[in-house]
């Protein structure tokens, strides 16, 4: 157990390496309670939205989920998030734990309607558990009192889960394989985790700590928000150009800032895979011959690939697919290809 963002949180419970495996192969079960939640309620709620978050927010309609980029004034991420519309005049906003307490202060000093989109920080509201694998829908059907079986990915349903009413169930997740993640009111949840592992015992359901959320989201290509991105880093550097509408009607709050910076941002996210048996971490220089190039922003020897892997931020110049690099481990270099992310894929 660590602390974590005010949390204690569990780094393994039997070792990454299982734990990573039991999501690819079968089901595990994370306790991401320490996520945060903010409801935007209101007639211009979704309008505040559209003006807040990079992606096409008009376009989301009543069930569905849309992953967004919180952005700064200099074209720099607040944080990466996930939305839900929970109704007409009713969204949530799911943000990452360490960003809880800024991300809350952001959206209410940035409101461009606070008459009409009320804005509330409801992380201390909800729960969350997140059920990720091949096996999570069969394991979250038999808990949920709605059908979330043909649930689309990025959509949601609102019902009783595993005898609690109020729970939002959401085809979203972290791992790069099918999954869920259940929104549980907090005074209701203490129970439910027992019940999900009750009910995953036959799907090979294990529990999964922080460290195999981790290897499971780099093999996957996901940004994590002090890693990849940050204040400084621009969407567009990290590769998260798919969400970033500049050109939206009225654009969005730090629109312009990214557009100015296209070209001037000299360095570039991009995947780099171990050509020999060495393990990348974060912080570690890249090279090309003497010459420092970029820096390793996140890095581990994937459990499913069996090989080092790592995302990091290189001059533009070195950062064509194909392209032989070092990394400096411990002193040594050790050589690298850049690869396309994500490193790995699930197959349907």
């Amino acid at each position: 157990m660590v602390p974590f963002a005010g949390f204690e949180m569990p780094v393994q419970y039997t070792g990454i390496r299982q734990e990573h495996r039991a999501v690819r192969e079968a089901c595990g079960l994370f306790d991401v309670s320490h996520m945060g939640e903010i409801r935007v309620q209101g007639p211009k709620a979704q309008a505040a939205l559209q003006w807040l978050l990079s992606n096409g927010v008009l376009r989301v309609a009543q069930g569905q989920a849309q992953y967004n980029i919180l952005c700064n004034h200099q074209g720099g991420v607040v944080d990466d998030v996930f939305l839900y519309r929970l109704g007409e005049e009713d969204f949530l906003v799911c943000v990452n734990a360490a960003n809880r307490a800024k991300d809350a202060a952001w959206f209410m000093e940035h409101n461009p309607f606070p008459e009409a989109a009320k804005m509330t920080d409801e992380g201390n509201a909800w729960a969350q558990l997140a059920i990720q694998g091949p096996s999570a829908v069969h394991v979250v059907a038999a808990l949920a009192e709605v059908d979330c079986a043909q649930l689309a990915r990025r959509h949601h349903l609102q019902g009783t889960f595993a005898g609690v009413a109020g729970c939002i169930i959401a085809r979203t997740g972290y791992t790069g394989e099918d999954g869920f993640e259940v929104f549980i009111p907090s005074a209701a949840a203490g129970p439910v985790w027992d019940l999900v592992m009750e009910a995953g015992k036959p799907h090979g359901l294990e529990p999964i700590g922080l460290g195999a959320r981790d290897t499971l989201r780099l093999e996957a290509g996901n940004c994590l928000y002090g890693h990849e991105i940050d204040d400084e880093t621009s969407p567009i550097q990290a590769g998260l150009g798919w969400v970033v509408k500049t050109r939206k009607p009225g654009g969005f709050l730090g629109s312009e800032a990214i557009d100015a910076r296209r070209d001037s941002d000299t360095r570039v996210l991009v995947g780099l895979r171990a050509c020999a048996k060495r393990i990348p971490r974060q912080g570690m220089h890249v090279c090309a011959g003497e010459s420092v190039v970029g820096t390793v922003t996140s890095g581990t020897r994937g459990p499913t690939v069996e090989v080092g892997i790592a995302m990091a931020m290189i001059e533009r110049e070195h950062a064509e697919i194909g392209t032989r690099l070092d990394v400096d481990v411990r002193g040594k270099p050790a050589p690298f290809e850049v690869v396309s992310l994500p490193f790995y894929s699930r197959s349907v």
